[in-house]
C-alpha cells in the first residue's frame, strides 16, 4: 500500500482513490477472475432494488465514436438475493478494497426499504442512493431534478442507518450543485456525480439501436462534463464529499476530478472494454503521485 494514495473519506480509510463505478462490475464475483479488485480502492455494487428486475429488451448497448450508451434497466436479483448471496460472497472475497451499495428505486420508501433490508449485512461501508431514477409517483421524474424529492429519499433513508449516504446525480441537472447542497443538508454525507447522459441512437434504418429507445451515455464524453460539476459542487459547498465518475480512461483523467476536488473517483465503461485499465490507474498514481 502506498500511504500517499491513502485517504479517509466517509469515516473509512480507503488504501487508493480508484473505485469501480455502479452497474460495470456486477457484484465483483462477475470480474472476479480478470482483475484483483482488492488492488482498487473499492468497488461500488450493480444497483439493488426492493425486487428483482430483468432489465430491458435487448439490445442493451450501443457504441458510438464518444462513448457508448446503455439502457439496462436496472436488472438485477433484488433485495433478498442481494443480502443473502450476492453481497455475502463480496465481503467474503475481499480483503482491503471497500464495498459501496447502489441502491434504487421508484417511489421514495423503495429506497429506504432497501437501505434498511441491508444495514445489518457485514462489509458495507456507504450506501450510494441512485437519484437519477424516475419517481413513478410523479409521472416518471427523475428523483434528483428537484431540492425536495432529493431531501425526501435522503431523510427516508437517513432515519434507517447510521451508514454513510451518498446521492448520486445526473449531469442532466440545470443547477447540480443546488441539488447536491440539498443533499448534504437531508443528511447525506456526500454525492457521486456524473451519472449518464441522456441520449439516443438510431441505426441506418432509423430504427433506435437500443431496445428501449433512449438510454444513457456514457465513456470519454462524460469527462469534461463530469469535472466541471466536481468543480461546481466544491466552490458552493466548500469541501463536500465527492466521488467523481465520467470518462475515466487513465491517471491523468483521474486526477482532473481529484484537482477538481473529489476524494475518490470510479472507473465504469472503460472497465467494461478492458477490465484490466482500472489496476492500471492505480499503479499510475503510485508510481506519479505515491
Amino acid at each position: 500500500m502506498t500511504q500517499s494514495l491513502v485517504r479517509t473519506v466517509l469515516g473509512a480509510e480507503f488504501q487508493n482513490p480508484v473505485l469501480l463505478a455502479a452497474g460495470t462490475a456486477g457484484f465483483g464475483r462477475e470480474v472476479a477472475g480478470v482483475i484483483d479488485l482488492d488492488r482498487l480502492g473499492g468497488i461500488v455494487t450493480k444497483a439493488v432494488s426492493r425486487e428483482p428486475r430483468p432489465g430491458n429488451r435487448a439490445p442493451r448497448v450501443a457504441e458510438f465514436a464518444a462513448g457508448m450508451m446503455n439502457s439496462v434497466g436496472l436488472a438485477n436479483p433484488g433485495l433478498d438475493r442481494a443480502r443473502d448471496e450476492a453481497l455475502p460472497w463480496l465481503v467474503a472475497n475481499l480483503r482491503a478494497a471497500r464495498v459501496l451499495v447502489n441502491v434504487v428505486g421508484f417511489v421514495e420508501q423503495d429506497f429506504a426499504e432497501v437501505v434498511a433490508g441491508l444495514d445489518d449485512c457485514a462489509g458495507i461501508t456507504a450506501f450510494e442512493l441512485n437519484l437519477s431514477c424516475p419517481n413513478t409517483h410523479a409521472g416518471g421524474v427523475e428523483f434528483g431534478a428537484a431540492p425536495r424529492t432529493v431531501a425526501g429519499v435522503v431523510e427516508l433513508c437517513r432515519a434507517r442507518t447510521r451508514k454513510p449516504l451518498l446521492a448520486k446525480l445526473s449531469p442532466a441537472l440545470p443547477d447540480i450543485a443546488a441539488i447536491a447542497v440539498a443533499a448534504r443538508d437531508a443528511g447525506a454525507q456526500g454525492v457521486t456525480v456524473v451519472n449518464t447522459m441522456p441520449g439516443y441512437l438510431s441505426d441506418g434504418r432509423g430504427q433506435a439501436r437500443l431496445g428501449n429507445g433512449n438510454g444513457g451515455i456514457s465513456g470519454p464524453a462524460l469527462l469534461p462534463v463530469g469535472v466541471l460539476a466536481v468543480r461546481r459542487i466544491m466552490e458552493r459547498t466548500g469541501g463536500m464529499t465527492v466521488i467523481g465518475v465520467g470518462g475515466i480512461r487513465s491517471g491523468d483523467d483521474a486526477r482532473q476530478y481529484l484537482r477538481a476536488g473529489a476524494a475518490l473517483v470510479a472507473i465504469g465503461t472503460a472497465a467494461l472494454a478492458d477490465p484490466r485499465l482500472p489496476e492500471r490507474v492505480v499503479a499510475d498514481l503510485q508510481r506519479h503521485d505515491g
